[in-house]
């Protein structure tokens, strides 16, 4: 026998049910959401430390490179020019025969044109320079300072041939990809900061070891590196969606 304040209960239960399932499914895709946005925020912030990274490098083989001679491709060296003397003439092609023996590939260091990087430039305000907070920026004057270099044309020649990417990857994947990679950039500028004794190679004599220590140079790199929004312009950098300084001490032989 039914009794008439049981009549709807079922239909009450199912609807409490319902509201609580929901509740529930709601919550999950909520925090699901979430978890996901972490996660490309996460991996957004540690993809921006690499480029950062990698200013640091390119600053540093930049300072290389000026104290030790660009390279450079032996045949599209020069001649003295008109008028030269014959001893002129003479000692540069000495200088090249020098350079094409220790040439790999045609190319080697113009060791003339070595240079021992001073701090002769007015830095440009950018995010960058600005992020760091240790910098006396009274009167301050840098080595270099390179901006708005494309971490995505940096690589670009990892995309010349999308197949050995994975075999996986449609051509569509891999243009996104190049796409997504170009909205890093990245940016570094060189503080000499005086003399310091550079430590050379070890060497070992009947088991006792020396350093052989002689005078150097020290520089201070500080890089940055940049994420931009997707629809910045290829020269736009003041305002990055992510940026992340890091600073690097490098002592160079003289």
């Amino acid at each position: 026998m039914r009794h008439k304040n049981e009549k709807g209960f079922a239909l009450v239960l199912s609807i409490v049910l319902l509201l609580v399932m929901s509740l529930m499914g709601g919550a999950l895709i909520v925090i699901s959401s979430g978890d996901h946005q972490s996660n490309n925020s996460s991996d957004q912030y540690q993809q921006t430390f690499y480029v950062a990274e990698t200013a640091l490098l390119e600053g540093q083989k930049s300072l290389i490179n000026r104290m030790m001679g660009p390279w450079v491709s032996v045949d599209s060296l020069t001649g003295p020019g008109p008028g030269a003397s014959p001893e002129d003439i003479e000692a540069y092609g000495a200088y090249t025969a020098e350079l094409a023996a220790s040439a790999v590939g045609g190319i080697a260091r113009d060791v003339d044109k070595r240079d021992l990087p001073r701090n002769l430039i007015v830095p440009a305000e950018t995010p960058c320079f600005n992020s760091f907070r240790n910098i006396i920026r009274a009167g301050i004057q840098v080595t270099e300072h390179v901006v708005n270099k494309n971490f995505g044309t940096l690589i670009a020649p990892v995309f010349e041939n999308p197949a050995e990417l994975d075999n996986l990857a449609t051509a569509n994947q891999v243009e996104q990809e190049r796409e997504f990679l170009e909205r890093f950039r990245y940016e570094w500028f060189s503080v000499n900061i005086g003399s310091a004794p550079f430590t050379g190679k070890g060497s070992s004599i009947k088991k006792t070891t020396t350093n052989a220590q002689r005078q150097g140079t020290a520089y201070r790199v500080y890089g940055c590196g940049y994420m931009m929004a997707s629809t910045a312009d290829a020269d736009d950098f003041e305002d990055p969606d992510i940026i992340i300084p890091l600073e690097s001490v490098v002592v160079l032989t003289n």
